[in-house]
């Protein structure tokens, strides 16, 4: 790729490295002459066909080759989709990290668990600070989304102003702190901005998001209805907003609060500390002191809103939880929506909790953090971009996002739907995507980082479709001749008590194949091996149409 040679100065480059085509996994680079910094660092949950796969995290092969370019972290809020990577990513990249309080409150909880709080260093920013660091300064704009302490981006570089929204909604009445800070982008629009790269996820939806304070009504409503009951309500951890109003009803209504899930409790601890939550006296129990109280006086806030398998309310749907049983009579509010591609697990969790007896809200007890279409186009109007770059959701978000752009009077030339990957590079006189990078999925499978990759996967599919045959066998050193064996041994291929004749025949197959490979005289192990698979492999296919994976394991004495 030849760079292209302008005589006064150098391009912007804008490289996402992911979280393009997908919710989640957000980290995009910005590049300038001798210098990068990047923009949030999350990771994304496996798809279904990841079996066995914990998290998956961004390739950042990219920032490894150009690391003497690499000057810090800038991180608009404390959600995993933002977060979680930086203790993987900062194991190679080492660079400062800097955030507002509460979500650098959050990384030190994630670097603490990964032992790197010592290594890593960070510096908490306040809103209308700019940070200078090589060609860039970075000022942080206060914003507001489900969590706290959210904040836009305003990127200057000697190419222009790059204005990044982070995840966002207009909410003029926030629970906790001020309202976004719209003055300030209209102000930074009057300065003539470069570039806009706004939130999409929910770019295809009309209208405005309600503000975050109307769900606390709902609760009042809630607890008011349901006078007698228990009440569990499932919610996102990092929703401290949520958690406060929650916590603001069952104080009204006399109730004590449990708070249950491992990431419910690590990030209420980091909030409460610094102060982001306002918990009276009193309120919050132990869930070992859940059994002194009656259920009309207890309430508990619990993680699994989005049907996960492990998470509280789902192993208590289950009978799997060791501390709470769910009972006939019990309220459970889900306060959130299921994240595209968890709708079934969690209306398995819901079917299973209404089977217990229970009552089960899940209509308007949420309201979402991200801005649609009307708070979309207030912030384009304020910031007046000239290029339009939709981030954060996938493809189809994206375009929702780019039609409203264009009906705002933006060229549909300068509006760029990115792939992760792309390099677009650009300036006042032109912008355009000018090359690749490598990008992609890094699984992270128990404590292995990467070393899970297709060809392992397409292998645990295999077994998990179709089973293995394992067959062995001990030969003698020397001649070749078989001593013992073949022997079969099956797993996920059939119930061996019911398929004799059909495990007879395949020890037959085998005992021709070493007759066949005795008389040619083969010794040499792979063709022996080869032989078996084929054969084997063809009978098992025409008896069962089925193709379970085939282990010869060859011993010699």
């Amino acid at each position: 790729m030849k760079k292209q040679q302008t005589t006064n100065h150098s391009k912007l480059k804008i490289i996402p490295l992911g979280g393009l085509e997908q919710i989640g996994m957000n980290i995009t680079a910005f590049e300038y002459e001798d210098s990068i910094i990047v923009v949030d660092c999350g990771l994304s949950f496996p798809e279904d066909d990841m079996l066995g796969i914990d998290l998956v995290i961004p390739d950042v092969t990219y920032l490894k080759n150009n690391i003497d370019k690499v000057k810090g972290f800038f991180i608009t809020h404390g959600h995993e989709d933002h977060i979680g990577a930086i203790p993987y990513v900062l194991k190679d990249i080492n660079v400062p990290i800097y955030a507002t309080k509460l979500t650098i409150g959050i990384i030190e909880n994630k670097l603490r668990e990964h032992n790197m709080l010592t290594k890593v260093k960070r510096k908490v920013v306040k809103y209308g600070q700019h940070i200078n660091l090589g060609c860039f300064r970075v000022e942080f704009i206060k914003t507001n989304h489900s969590i706290q302490d959210a904040a836009a981006l305003a990127i200057y570089s000697p190419a222009g102003i790059v204005v990044h929204t982070g995840d966002f909604k207009v909410d003029y009445t926030p629970v906790y702190g001020d309202p976004i800070d719209l003055q300030r982008f209209g102000e930074i629009g009057k300065k003539g901005v470069l570039a806009l790269m706004c939130d999409s996820t929910n770019a295809e939806r009309p209208g405005f998001t309600s503000s975050e304070r109307t769900v606390g009504k709902t609760f009042d409503n809630i607890f008011a209805d349901h006078p007698s009951t228990r009440i569990i309500i499932a919610t996102f951890a990092s929703n401290v907003d949520r958690v406060q109003q929650i916590i603001n009803s069952a104080y009204k209504y006399g109730r004590k609060v449990v708070v249950e899930g491992r990431s419910m409790v690590n990030i209420i601890n980091t909030a409460t500390e610094l102060r982001y939550l306002q918990i009276p006296d009193n309120t919050l129990i132990d869930i070992e002191q859940l059994k002194n109280y009656p259920d009309e006086q207890t309430v508990l806030i619990t993680t699994g809103s989005q049907g996960e398998s492990m998470a509280a309310l789902s192993r208590m749907a289950s009978n799997l939880h060791k501390k709470v049983t769910i009972k006939p009579g019990d309220t459970i509010i889900f306060s959130s929506n299921p994240i595209p591609g968890n709708e079934k697990a969690v209306s398995n969790v819901i079917n299973e909790l209404f089977m217990k007896g229970a009552e089960v809200i899940f209509q308007d007890a949420h309201v979402s953090g991200h801005a649609c279409q009307e708070e979309i186009k207030l912030i384009y109007s304020l910031v007046k971009p000239k290029y339009a770059i939709p981030v954060h959701g996938e493809y189809k978000h994206l375009t929702a996002q780019a039609k409203v752009a264009e009906e705002l009077g933006i060229n549909k030339d300068n509006i760029f739907i990115l792939s992760s990957g792309d390099v677009l590079e650009l300036d006042e006189d032109g912008a355009a995507v000018t090359g690749q990078v490598p990008v992609g999925d890094i699984l992270v499978d128990g404590l292995g980082v990467g070393d899970v990759g297709n060809i392992v996967l397409r292998d645990r599919q295999h077994l998990a479709e179709d089973g293995i045959i394992i067959v062995v066998m001990t030969l003698e050193a020397g001649s070749g001749q078989v001593l013992a064996g073949p022997d079969i041994v099956s797993r996920g291929f059939v119930y061996v008590r019911g398929s004799e004749s059909l495990m007879d025949e395949a020890k037959q197959v085998l005992d021709d194949t070493m007759e066949h490979c005795m008389e040619k005289n083969i010794t040499d192990w792979g063709k022996i091996k080869t032989s078996i698979k084929d054969d084997l492999g063809e009978f098992v296919w025409k008896k069962t149409k089925r193709r379970p994976m085939i282990m010869p394991i060859i011993m010699e004495v």
